[in-house]
């Protein structure tokens, strides 16, 4: 067989990449079209100036562990603030629990 054939290891090579571009293309196009079907309830959005923000939120992000086992034995402790100021607080409760786990931190240990 001639080095361009199909049977050859740099045809399989390149067959294996091509799968593997086609699933995770199918993979982030799912995603997409999930995504697109979410929504905020309106009562859990709040213009008001008291409503918890972007420090807030990484604030009760870094609380989290916490949060979590006393909301288990007690129902008036939770682990997310409702209603808050929305895509803001999310961004910064998101960056309080990678920061815990280390995530965003991570590129200082290379």
């Amino acid at each position: 067989m001639a080095a361009g054939e199909s049977g050859t290891p740099a045809r399989a090579g390149e067959r294996r990449i091509r799968q593997r571009v086609g699933k995770a293309m199918l993979f982030i196009a799912a995603v997409l079209v999930l995504s697109a079907c979410a929504h905020q309830v309106a009562g859990t959005v709040s213009q008001d100036a008291e409503a918890p923000g972007f420090f807030s939120g990484i604030i009760h992000g870094l609380f989290f562990p916490i949060a979590w086992v006393f909301s288990l034995f007690a129902d008036d402790i939770a682990i997310y603030a409702v209603p808050n100021d929305g895509g803001w607080y999310n961004f910064g409760y998101f960056i309080g629990i990678t920061a815990l786990g280390g995530g965003t931190l991570k590129w200082l240990e290379d």
